[in-house]
């Protein structure tokens, strides 16, 4: 099968390209908006460029871990946010192909006191949460054979996240304060990369809306001490506060935890806990 793979410069993108080593079977084309080794130019919200890059390399399945993320330009810039995470899912979900897409648990309230279901009401409250609700909405009204998995507080050993973040803060300041009332899943990109590659190789696709973190729940805080504590900081003291005090630009869910359960019986698998995930990727940052 040939595998065409966008956003290949980002945290997921790059666990993509280290995890399709182990799965040699398929051929993969990797691409984002700046070339790198490995990596060709594909501007996904050019139709006329992706129509002709999937017939060229006869795509059979398109990956698209592309996405505007940041959540505070997003509201400065909705319109270049609607673009990268709304348009251009109606051009790669107009490529008659397999397609499967990342989303967001932004695309709820965060006022949630239990996990959040597929079927669950969405209920965007910023920029970044409507551009990707609306390329859900999108890719479903034009591709058949879509999976969305949407996920939340995604890091890795590649790239700019919280826990890099964090543990640079940690050897920089004697103290931090920590939100400690928004509660999430922490999930490490490589087990989400997994994921993708257990819907690839399902001997049946199954189309459809998922869930997919990792197992567990904790506070932005908590997330902060299991990282401190692995990279063996103690000199920084982290203090839990609210988010008033943080005075976010942009407001954060304060309840994302995600039900993994149609994943999980769909595919027949288990997900680690996040601190399992956490493990792995500091040892591998070293």
């Amino acid at each position: 099968m040939n595998i065409l793979i966008t956003g290949a410069n980002g945290q997921l993108g790059n666990e993509m390209r280290v995890l399709s080593a182990e799965h040699p079977k398929h051929r993969y084309f990797f691409t984002d908006v700046v070339e790198t080794e490995g990596v060709h130019v594909l501007d996904i919200t050019d139709k006329a460029a992706v129509s002709a890059f999937v017939a060229v390399n006869a795509i059979d399945l398109i990956v698209n871990c592309a996405a505007y993320t940041n959540v505070d330009k997003a509201e400065e810039d909705e319109p270049t946010a609607m673009k990268i995470n709304a348009d251009a899912l109606t051009v790669l979900g107009s490529q008659t192909v397999k397609l499967i897409h990342v989303s967001t648990d932004y695309v709820f309230s965060g006022d949630e006191h239990l996990p959040c279901r597929e079927t669950d009401p969405v209920a965007p409250r910023t920029a970044y949460g409507r551009t990707k609700l609306e390329g859900e909405k999108r890719l479903l009204a034009v591709c058949s054979e879509a999976v969305i998995l949407r996920t939340a507080w995604l890091y890795s050993s590649f790239g700019n996240n919280f826990v890099k973040t964090m543990i640079r803060l940690g050897h920089e300041k004697e103290q931090l304060g920590v939100v400690f009332d928004q509660i999430g899943t922490p999930t490490y990109a490589a087990d989400l990369a997994n994921a993708i590659f257990t819907v690839v190789e399902s001997p049946v696709w199954r189309s459809g809306i998922y869930h997919f973190t990792n197992e567990g729940v904790c506070s932005w805080y908590d997330f902060t001490l299991a990282i401190h504590e692995l990279a063996g900081i103690k000199e920084c003291r982290v203090r839990p506060i609210l988010s008033e005090e943080y005075q976010y630009r942009t407001p954060r869910p304060h309840y994302s935890v995600l039900d993994k359960s149609k994943f999980k019986k769909t595919f027949g698998v288990e997900i680690p806990h996040w601190m399992d995930g956490l493990r792995r990727c500091m040892k591998l940052m070293g």
